[in-house]
């Protein structure tokens, strides 16, 4: 497995070791002692969640807060995503500054989105189902949201935002400045 850092500490890239061959392909998605090696990270993902969505759904910006916040690593089985992670540590170098990658069933990419992290993606194929590994439970009291729109981000989300398909929540949530963080 490739492990590709970005320009803010903590997200990393993950390319897994594919196999093909006339009949299709073959790749480890996840093996706990592979990861930890190449990552350096002892993580202990303890749910998994899967999502289907159609073109120009935009789901996020979403964390939970400490005592349970979660780490993601996320992939998509279908279609193509734009993901986006923010970085939302206060005292991070790059607090509110955001990266982004394509990760769709053709690359086999997958991102690791460490807890401090406000976490979306934009769909941009017809259809999407991603999947992704969560080290803490959903808990709904820790639960913490960031407006995908703050001009203070400028996140580029590679859709036409007019006609995104939103949440009523994400609809509803602060800016950075106003989010309840405690990051």
């Amino acid at each position: 497995m490739k492990v590709t850092t970005t320009p803010i500490d903590g997200l990393l890239i993950l390319e897994p070791v594919v196999h093909g061959d006339e009949r299709g392909y073959f790749f480890e998605s996840y093996n706990k002692t592979t990861f930890e090696s190449v990552t350096g990270l002892k993580i202990d993902f303890v749910q998994d969640n899967q999502a289907r969505s159609v073109k120009n759904v935009l789901r996020g910006l979403h964390y939970q807060n400490n005592p349970v916040p979660q780490t993601k690593l996320l992939r998509v089985l279908e279609g193509r995503i734009w993901d986006v992670a923010v970085d939302i540590r206060k005292e991070s170098k790059t607090y509110g500054q955001w990266y982004g990658v394509e990760l769709s069933a053709e690359n086999k990419l997958q991102f690791l989105i460490p807890h401090g992290f406000a976490h979306g993606y934009a769909v941009l194929s017809d259809t999407a189902e991603v999947f992704y590994k969560c080290d803490n439970l959903y808990n709904k009291p820790c639960e913490g949201g960031v407006f995908y729109g703050d001009p203070a981000i400028g996140i580029d989300w590679k859709i036409d935002l007019s006609m995104g398909i939103f949440s009523e929540k994400d609809l509803k949530q602060p800016l950075l400045a106003n989010a309840n963080n405690n990051f």
